[in-house]
Parts: structure tokens; C-alpha cells; sequence
């Protein structure tokens, strides 16, 4: 272990050497790939100074109305920009290290990956050159990895940029769902995982099978109200999305364990943009989806001013039975074999009585009896088809969505270096759909299983006499209730959220400054119809003959103003409306999520040393968080048998400083040509679990021309979520296995078990390990490669009662806190809510290689082949008792689990407006829980191929796009038992057309 970590320390100390961004003298021989669309000349120019590292700089009245061609492979600096301005009557010259986008206009201002607002005559620059630190306030960068905004910085943590186009192949509901394509991440939480839990319509994003929790979501670099689910993000308004794939608490704060997402929006955007496309599921004509986007936007106020507005309305089909395809619904895991066609044992339509003289003997709808077909009988509660049903016959496979989403975003440069932003976004989902049935099952260790009465007014008279001859007075039975309490969910979730920005310069640009305020809130309505009341549905099934000779509660013998209605249960669809109406009801929850946050920081390059400026960047920020989840009043009475809401209440808040720097150390020295280091720093002080330090230690530099090297060493954390500090307190007494310390006798002891969350819960404490290249060694080729390590200490889990007891008595003293016994070593109580506990720990590669060509010579005919992957050598969890291996889980959403190799493919081909994309995404062979002894536990190498096409015509200055995307084009089965499958298609081939149109 000990020659282990001093080969890793000293790995990246000799990483650490190297690393960083092309320097302007390199950038002129350098070539870059580039994949820029023909678009306004301003955002084209935008898109050139990211791809290139390079700051460019241009007069805004002088290209406004300008269009550019396109711009695509690998070209120079100066050639890619000579294509760009052609025909536009510009040119290009060099200031310094900025490249000057000029003609006979005397005043520039610059435009990079940076917002610097300054104009060239306010800064005493010559007339028609601008200062060498100018910039276009309206060129807004956020480099997701960092908090430095200086031009041709490159942060050290690996970063991952996704355009709108590669989002839209496929035609994913939103970009949630587009994300979850890409090989770094789990779709843990998806329409496909949320038939029967409460969390459909959400689609948060897990990087690297963390947990959603563990990944931090930002929208143009700022947190947004709505616990990370991207489903409440207009897609029609998103330019880009940065995925940082390490640890960037330091930049960003708490959450960032596992990376950044930032959505990036279109600010760029001019004139009037409308589409509509629609899809269906083409073998089984399901799952239908229909969408209708619209955005808009303009200058105002001479170019000072720019107003945006966009929205969408999406709504699909889903699937509404399990059953609905193979290798979906009815797999069950039973004696040691994923087995097929498996239903309930112990509960049928109309009710199976399951003891005595009539035993497995089922009731037909008129209530006389019949021998039921059990099938290929399990066990008492399980057998295979026979007449037999479980919930998968009913429950959706894919749950069914409506959903709007729109933001309006308004800016206005108060002062020619100030910039005010106004923005509000509102989205809503709303669903409803067939859940899951809350039925009686019948077997002996069943608690839902009903006793009846030989009395019961509803059983017919020569049932009655057999149990009389066989001396019975009762019987047990088990029913499948899809006619009484066949539960359904309605859903509503609402998001709100209005910011407040003021972004600048001053010191002739030296120096930028940004400030913000923002509060949004989150709603989350649920309302469950169709639960069984305990009381009540006790009362009813016991039901007589009354003294007029009619069917009535025996409690009402006793107590004649008792509102009980009886229940017949004797045979599919016995059950009356009244009888249903009495016996079930409604849980419900009304909950609101706010989130209150602020932010003020302040960039700039202070000094210059030997090797170049330094950049620093420093800031404070805050954030007020609260809950509160109201459940229905019979949830709080505990009204209902099997299923009922509980109540949440609580806030946490949190103040935070940070500081970056960036050191240049080396530049233009041989194998190092541009050699940084970079820092950074922020302490949290939180309300709840006090003050905690995160950090970033990093460096970047360029060995040769075009290749760069990165390694970082961070310390990044997680706070506890409300839920978890805060969710409702319980009381219970449960059975437990106990061995008495004092006597070493062992007995089973009824024991008062205290649960819910816990408010003395400590942040996580991740440390991270990142270290990579990227060359571009060919003219258009590119390829990078990074390694990375993340282990969290503290990982916040819950532990059952008895499992806490045991992990006590095998030696986890941490534990043994949480367990009380008196002097003589009995047991008293146990508290068992969530605690830091569990350590948890991936390692692997991420690695990306693209090549971009054009045909003969000309730019606008193309090809580019891209290759993405992620290989992943461990993913484990330590509970302090045994460490477990879970890399290579991949057929289940709800055990930790990713493949050891996900890699997509693609290839493209562009020729003057018609574009062709084919995409292949492999999934390496696994297991469906490697932690079990299953004899048909693996599951093999998968490939599913996409397609998508399109052609864009041109005619008086609009722009018409026509499209049509596949997926899964060879309809691939998903293998067995993927009903809840966060990685393999369950829908099938599923074809959508669509068109656009660019006003």
C-alpha cells in the first residue's frame, strides 16, 4: 500500500511539472479543430476565440448584420479566421496578444472567452488599435472548472464541452435524458426507473454512479432551483453544456464531488426561431412524443441592450405496462435464477383462499368457487404464469409526461462597462397514471392477508357448509385488488426562479467584477388515490347478516351510527363504488423548496512576472436553503395500511469566501512552453454542521506545440441535503437478533427503534485525483486522455436496525454510539436515521479522440469521426465491515453500479446543408448484481446505433431545417430483467421528424 501511494504521489508530482494553454507565437503554426456552424458574424467570432485560446478583438457596430460561412476542420489560427471574414471586407491584424478584427473604423473592443467591457478611445490606446486588455462586455464566458476568466486560460480540471446539435441526436425528451447518453454518466432517475416511485418527471444527472447529490448543476454558472432536475430547462434556449468531470468544490462550492454540469444559454441569440417535431416507438406504436419549441431575440437601444425569450412544450405517451415489452416486467430473482413470468402466489382477481378445507380454491365474479391455474408454483407467494398477476401487468414501464419550460432573459449595458442582467424562468410537469396496487396477499407470513368470518354476509350458502362440515369457523385469504384499490398518482411539480446580475470592468479592463442575487422556489404536489384504510377496510370485510336481512359492518351491531359500508370481496369486480369510496382514500404531500443564494466576485491580473500575468479571482457567496413538505391529514393520523406520506420541515444556510490565483512559471522554454500553476481555495461555514475547508491544487503545461498537459489534487465536499437532516422523525419497535454483551447469550428482543434524519450529520470530504493530456498531433485530429480518482470519506447512509446492531458487535465503535443498553447489557434502544458512514471510491479513464476533414478543399463538405469512452477500474463502497466491489453493475437503477467500458462513436458528414450523423453507443458486458449468486447473472456486450439526418434550405433570409432522428435503429432487445435499467433501451426503435425554422 504504502509503495501504491508513493507511486501515485510521485506520478503526478512529475505530471504536476507540465501542463497548460498554446501561447499566442505557438497558436500561428498550431492548428485547431473547428466545428462552427454559419451563424452572425459576432457569435462565430465568439465560438473561434473559445475553440482557438486566443483573444480577438472587434468593433460591435462594425459586424453587426455580418453572416459568417462556415467554419469546420482543422485550420490555423489565421486561416480559420481568413475563411471566416470572407467577403465581409474585414481583415485581420496582431496588437500584442490580441488579433484585431478591423477596417476603417477607428474603435474596437475586444471580444474573447471573457466579459471585460471597455471601449479603445476610453483607455488611451492609439486611434484604430485597442487596449490589449479590452473586451466585448457582451462576449460572457464562464470556464467551468475555475473561477479565472482570464483569455487562454485553460483550467487544469478536465472539461467536457457538448453543443446544442450533439444534445439534439436522438431527440431526447430534454437535456437530462440527452446527457445520460455519454459515457461518464447513470441515468439513476429517469421516466424508464420511475414506474412505481415518486419521482417521475425528474431527470437529474450522475456523473460517474455517485448519486445525483454528488453531481452540482449550474445554469450560466449560477445554482438553480429545481434539486438539479434538467427536465425544468428549456432546450430550445441551451447553446452548450460544460461537464467538468472532477471535483470543483473549490470553484463552485458544496455538491461538486463527482463534477459540473453548466448549462450554458444562448446569449447570442438573434431573430425568431419555431419547431415542432413529433415521435412514436415504430414496432409498437407507444410511447408517443410530441414537442413545440419557440425562442426569440434581439438587440435593442443601438446593441447596448439584448432581450431573449424561449420555451417549450413536450409531451410523450410513455408506456403504460410493464409486460409491454421483453425482458421487461414479471422478471423476479427466485431461488438463485433471474426467472420469467412470474406473478403472485397468494393474490388473484376475485380473491384465493389460503387455508383450511378450501385451500388455492379462488372465487369467480358471482362468488362461487373455482380451482385456480397456479402456474409453476415458487414458493407460497410466488409461481410462474399460471392465472397469476403482479403489479408489472398495470404499472407503466415508462411513465407518461406533459411538461412546459420557458426563461426570459433581459441585459442592458447601464455604462459602457456594466452590464445589467435581468432573468426569470418557470417551468411545470404535470402526470397521471396507473401506480401500483395495494392488494392483500395470503400467505402465512403476510401482514396484509384477510381473515374472514363463516358468518360473512357475502359468502354463498353452500360455502357456508363446507367450512361448517369441515368445522372451520374462518378462513385466510388473498386478493389481487386491481378492482378495489388499483392505486393511481397525480403529479405536479412547479419551478420558479428570477436572478438579478451586474457583471463589469474597470481599470481599463484589468479587473472584472460580477454580483448576484437570485431566489427560486420548487413545488411538489403529489396526491396517491386508491390506498386501503386500515380501519375502515377492517370494518368493512367484516360484514353480517343485519336484523332487515341485509349486509351490514358488525360493528354497526354495536354502534348503529357508524357511517361503515360493507365490502364484498368474493370475485372480480364484487367490490360496490360505496364500499370502494369508504375503504380507500387519498395520501398526499404539499411541498415547497426554496433556495435563496447571492454571489460577488472580483477577477483580474494584478501583476506580470517572467513567464506572464498573474490571475486571481476572488469572491463571497450565500445561500439560504429551506423545506417544507406538509403530508395529507390521514397520513399524519397514519390512516392508511400500506403506503403513506411523511411531513418535512427544516433550512440550512450557508456563507462562503473563495480565492483562485493562476501563476505562469515557465514560457517559452523548451518543454515548457507555457507552464502554470493553479490554486484555489474557499471555506463554508454552514449553519448547521459549522465550517469546513475544500481545495484545489493544480498546474497545466504545454510540452510541445499542440500538446498539454493537466493534473489536479482537490479536497471537495458535500453538505447533507434537508431531506436527510430533517425528514420526519419515527418511532417503532422492531424484532432484533441480539447477542448480549455482558452474558454473550443471544436472543431476539423487541426493541424501541428511533428513525428519520439526523441533524447532526457532517458534510462529506471527498479528495481527488486528476491527470491527463490532450495533442492534436495531425491537422484536425485531436485526443485527450485523463485519469481520475475520487474517494469520499463520510458518505452519508442509512442503516436498519439490526444491520447497526451487527456492525456494533463486529467492531464499529462509531456505531455502538448509536446503540443503548443498561448495566446489564440488554437491549434498550436503537437510533437508526442516517450517519456518515461509508467511504466510497472510483477510479479510471476518460479519453476522446476526434478528426475532422473536409472534401476537396472545401469547407462546407465534411467529415468528422468521434470517439468518446470511459473506462472505469473500481467502483467501491467500504461500510467499515467489508469493502464491495460494484463496477460492472449495470441491469438495475437502484444498486451502485457502472460498466466498466461505455464508449460512443460517431461519425458525421455535412455537404452544404444536408448533414448525416450515425452513432454508435457500446456497453461492456456485466452483471445484474455481481454481488449475488445468480446463475444467469450476466448480461452481455450491448451496442445500439442512432441515426440522424437533415437538410437546411435558405431562401430570403430564412432558414427551414428538416429532420429526422432514430434511435436504437436495429430495435435491440434490452437483455433480461431490465425493467428498471438506467443503461439499456426498454423502448425500442423510436423514430421522430421534426422541422425548424430561423427567422
Amino acid at each position: 500500500m504504502i509503495m501504491a501511494r508513493s507511486f501515485q504521489a510521485t506520478a503526478c508530482s512529475a505530471a504536476a511539472i507540465a501542463l497548460a494553454v498554446p501561447a499566442a507565437a505557438v497558436a500561428q503554426v498550431q492548428t485547431y479543430s473547428f466545428n462552427i456552424p454559419a451563424q452572425d458574424l459576432a457569435s462565430a467570432l465568439r465560438q473561434f476565440a473559445q475553440t482557438s485560446r486566443q483573444q480577438v478583438s472587434f468593433n460591435g457596430a462594425a459586424v453587426r448584420g455580418m453572416r459568417s460561412v462556415p467554419l469546420q476542420g482543422s485550420h490555423s489560427v489565421d486561416g480559420g479566421l481568413a475563411i471566416l471574414l470572407r467577403g465581409t471586407g474585414l481583415s485581420v491584424r496582431r496588437a500584442g496578444r490580441v488579433l484585431v478584427i478591423h477596417r476603417a473604423e477607428p474603435v474596437l473592443s475586444a471580444v474573447s472567452t471573457q466579459p471585460s467591457p471597455v471601449r479603445g478611445q476610453e483607455t488611451g490606446s492609439a486611434a484604430g488599435e485597442p487596449a490589449p486588455d479590452a473586451q466585448d462586455h457582451d462576449a460572457e464566458i464562464v470556464i467551468s472548472g475555475s473561477r479565472i476568466d482570464r483569455p487562454g486560460f485553460e483550467s487544469p480540471t478536465p472539461l467536457t464541452r457538448v453543443s446544442a446539435a450533439e444534445l439534439g441526436v436522438a431527440s431526447r425528451a430534454n437535456v437530462g435524458a440527452a446527457l445520460a447518453d455519454l459515457p461518464q454518466f447513470k441515468a439513476g432517475q429517469s421516466p424508464q426507473t420511475s414506474g412505481t416511485n415518486a419521482q417521475a418527471g425528474r431527470m437529474p444527472v450522475d456523473l460517474r454512479g455517485l448519486g445525483a447529490t454528488r453531481t452540482l448543476v449550474l445554469l450560466d454558472g449560477r445554482r438553480f432551483a429545481s434539486d438539479n432536475d434538467l427536465s425544468t430547462i428549456p432546450s430550445v434556449l441551451v447553446k452548450n453544456v460544460d461537464i467538468v468531470t472532477g471535483g470543483a468544490s473549490a470553484a463552485w462550492g458544496s455538491g461538486a464531488v463527482a463534477g459540473v454540469v453548466n448549462i450554458l444559454l444562448d446569449h447570442d441569440l438573434k431573430g425568431f426561431r419555431l419547431g415542432a417535431e413529433a415521435g412514436i416507438s415504430t414496432e409498437y406504436g407507444d410511447a408517443g412524443q410530441r414537442r413545440l419549441e419557440a425562442a426569440f431575440g434581439t438587440d435593442f437601444a443601438d446593441g447596448r441592450g439584448h432581450f431573449m425569450i424561449g420555451g417549450e412544450y413536450l409531451q410523450n405517451d410513455g408506456i403504460m405496462t410493464k409486460t409491454a415489452r421483453p425482458n421487461t416486467g414479471r422478471w423476479v430473482l427466485a431461488n438463485g435464477a433471474l426467472t420469467p413470468d412470474v406473478g403472485y402466489g397468494d393474490a388473484f382477481l376475485g380473491g384465493i383462499i389460503t387455508s383450511g378445507v378450501l385451500n388455492n380454491r379462488g372465487f369467480n365474479p358471482d362468488g362461487t368457487l373455482r380451482t385456480i391455474a397456479l402456474g409453476t408454483v415458487l414458493s407460497r407467494s410466488l409461481t410462474i404464469g399460471g392465472e397469476s398477476l403482479s403489479d408489472d401487468n398495470f404499472s407503466p414501464l415508462s411513465t407518461p409526461q406533459k411538461r412546459i419550460a420557458g426563461l426570459a432573459n433581459i441585459s442592458y449595458e447601464v455604462f459602457d462597462n456594466a452590464k445589467l442582467t435581468i432573468e426569470g424562468r418557470y417551468s411545470r410537469y404535470w402526470g397521471a397514471y396507473t401506480w401500483f396496487g395495494d392488494h392483500n396477499r395470503g400467505a402465512p407470513n403476510s401482514a396484509s392477508r384477510i381473515t374472514i368470518q363463516r358468518d360473512n354476509a357475502f359468502l354463498r350458502p353452500e360455502i357456508r357448509a363446507q367450512l361448517a362440515a369441515a368445522g372451520e369457523t374462518s378462513f385466510t385469504m388473498g386478493r389481487y385488488n386491481s378492482d378495489l384499490s388499483y392505486t393511481t398518482i397525480d403529479l405536479e411539480r412547479e419551478a420558479y426562479q428570477g436572478t438579478i446580475a451586474l457583471d463589469g470592468s474597470f481599470g481599463g479592463g484589468k479587473w472584472r467584477y460580477g454580483l448576484y442575487y437570485s431566489h427560486g422556489e420548487y413545488q411538489n404536489n403529489i396526491d396517491t388515490p386508491g390506498f386501503r384504510k386500515t380501519a375502515e377496510f377492517a370494518n368493512a370485510v367484516d360484514a353480517v347478516i343485519g336484523p332487515g336481512g341485509t349486509p351490514v359492518c358488525r360493528i354497526a351491531l354495536t354502534n348503529p351510527s357508524t357511517d361503515c359500508v360493507p365490502l364484498n370481496l368474493f370475485g372480480y369486480g364484487a367490490p360496490s363504488a360505496a364500499a370502494i369510496a369508504y375503504v380507500t382514500g387519498t395520501p398526499s404531500s404539499r411541498s415547497t423548496t426554496k433556495l435563496d443564494t447571492f454571489g460577488v466576485s472580483l477577477r483580474g491580473e494584478p501583476f506580470e512576472l517572467w513567464a506572464g500575468p498573474v490571475s486571481v479571482a476572488v469572491g463571497v457567496e450565500g445561500r439560504w436553503e429551506s423545506v417544507n413538505s406538509v403530508a395529507g391529514a390521514l397520513d399524519r393520523a397514519n390512516t392508511f395500511t400500506t403506503f403513506q406520506f411523511g411531513s418535512l420541515a427544516g433550512k440550512d444556510s450557508v456563507k462562503e469566501a473563495f480565492g483562485e490565483v493562476v501563476i505562469p512559471l515557465l514560457n517559452d522554454v523548451p518543454f515548457f512552453h507555457k507552464l502554470e500553476f493553479n490554486g484555489a481555495v474557499r471555506y463554508s461555514d454552514y449553519r448547521n454542521s459549522g465550517g469546513i475547508w475544500s481545495w484545489k491544487l493544480g498546474a497545466t503545461n504545454e510540452f510541445f506545440p499542440g500538446v498539454i498537459g493537466r493534473v489536479t489534487r482537490s479536497r471537495d465536499i458535500r453538505a447533507p441535503s434537508l431531506s436527510e437532516l430533517y425528514s420526519t422523525q419515527t418511532i417503532s419497535y422492531v424484532n432484533i437478533v441480539d447477542v448480549n454483551p455482558v452474558t454473550n447469550v443471544s436472543s431476539t428482543v423487541n426493541v424501541l427503534i428511533h428513525g428519520g434524519g439526523n441533524p447532526d450529520l457532517l458534510p462529506e470530504e471527498a479528495d481527488t485525483w486528476t491527470a491527463g493530456v490532450t495533442t492534436s498531433p495531425l491537422r484536425g485530429l485531436t485526443a485527450s486522455l485523463d485519469y481520475f480518482d475520487i474517494t469520499i470519506n463520510g458518505v452519508i447512509a442509512s442503516v436498519g436496525a439490526q444491520d447497526l446492531v451487527n456492525r456494533c458487535r463486529g467492531g464499529n465503535q462509531e456505531l455502538c454510539a448509536r446503540v443503548f443498553r443498561d448495566a446489564g447489557g440488554n437491549l434498550l434502544r436503537v437510533q437508526s436515521n442516517s450517519v456518515n458512514l461509508q467511504r466510497y471510491n472510483t477510479n479510471g479513464v476518460d479519453g476522446e479522440i476526434a478528426y475532422t476533414t473536409s472534401l476537396d478543399g472545401d469547407p462546407a463538405r465534411r467529415l468528422n469521426f468521434r470517439l468518446v469512452g470511459t473506462w472505469v477500474n473500481s467502483l467501491s463502497i467500504d461500510d467499515g465491515l467489508a469493502k464491495i466491489e460494484y463496477v460492472k453493475n449495470t441491469s438495475y437503477a437502484f444498486v451502485t453500479g457502472m460498466p466498466d467500458w461505455r464508449i460512443n462513436g460517431s461519425i458525421g458528414y455535412a455537404d452544404n446543408g444536408f448533414n448525416a450523423i450515425v452513432r454508435a453507443r457500446y456497453i461492456a458486458p456485466g452483471f445484474y448484481n455481481r454481488n449475488q449468486s445468480i446463475t444467469n447473472n450476466r448480461v452481455p456486450a450491448y451496442t445500439y446505433v442512432d441515426l440522424q439526418l437533415s437538410q437546411t434550405l435558405k431562401a430570403d433570409g430564412r432558414e427551414f431545417d428538416i429532420y429526422a432522428n432514430v434511435s436504437n435503429l436495429f430495435d435491440k432487445d434490452p437483455p433480461i430483467a431490465s425493467l428498471f435499467s438506467p443503461f439499456y433501451d426498454t423502448v425500442g426503435r423510436f423514430v421522430t421528424v421534426g422541422a425548424r425554422i430561423r427567422l
